[in-house]
């Protein structure tokens, strides 16, 4: 016997994981991290190291001491996009190193 109201898994999956806070935030935070190569491209991409999220902070590993200075004067605007990317206001600040 079949049910009348039949949701897809994915619908149910997507339905959990917008009504749970803990799971949306860590979510938005997985996109900023993998956004960091997308958002910048792989030029960028290919001198970035390490790049980690901890207490809305993301820290991010560069090699070239110009490109760092670079993205230090468009930090706000990279912050901007990677939250636009994320769904979520995820990143308060950008710590290059």
């Amino acid at each position: 016997m079949r049910k009348r109201n039949t949701e897809s898994l994915g619908e149910v999956l997507k339905q959990f994981f917008e009504e749970n806070e803990f799971f949306k935030r860590k979510l938005a935070e997985s996109r900023v991290i993998s956004g960091w190569g997308k958002t910048l491209g792989p030029v960028i991409a290919s001198y970035t190291t390490n790049v980690y999220l901890r207490n809305n902070i993301l820290y991010v590993n560069l090699t070239s001491s110009v490109l760092r200075s670079e993205l230090i004067m468009c930090k706000d605007k990279l912050i901007a996009n990677l939250n636009t990317h994320a769904g979520l206001n995820v990143v308060k600040d950008i710590i290059f190193r």
